[in-house]
């Protein structure tokens, strides 16, 4: 996918900022200069594309619920099959593959810490895999924004 100026400033203004607020796409399309729809239709292809794996706003886990980090050890011949099952599960975000034993890290979220254990057990009955469940001790802020230089990438 060629990403024209407007997908380059549409990503530049909003990988920290995210308007939150009844129409936040509306208030994007003000900001940039394009409609509620254009932004829609932007972010579609781009996450179809696979440029955007993700949209939307990044909570301060303990105001939003219960989370924890999570792992299992999917055979690897059957990685990209438990990664979907995986990714299918309610509150699941940051699935990513590791080179361990453990091998799909993942993190899970819920309204509070009963339905985060009862959608942990749910999920380890369906994998059938055991899992590596990691309560956050100390929390760290990750700036996932990033610089992004175009022209290199041209």
């Amino acid at each position: 996918m060629q990403l024209d100026a407007a997908d380059r400033q549409l990503i530049d203004s909003y990988q920290r900022g995210l308007p939150v607020c009844e129409r936040p796409y509306a208030e994007m399309a003000s900001h940039l200069g394009m409609t509620e729809e254009e932004v829609l239709k932007r972010l579609s292809a781009l996450q179809a594309h696979n440029v955007l794996s993700r949209v939307g706003p990044v909570f301060e886990h303990s105001r939003a619920g219960a989370s924890l980090l999570a792992a299992v050890a999917a055979p690897v011949d059957q990685i990209d099959l438990v990664a979907a099952r995986i990714n299918h599960a309610p509150g699941v975000n940051h699935n990513y593959a590791r080179e361990h034993a453990y091998n799909l890290w993942f993190v899970m979220t819920a309204p509070d810490e009963r339905t985060l254990h009862e959608r942990l057990d749910d999920l380890e009955n369906r994998l059938r895999l055991p899992m590596l469940r990691l309560p956050m001790v100390e929390g760290y802020h990750i700036d996932l924004g990033f610089s992004i230089d175009w022209e290199a990438l041209s």
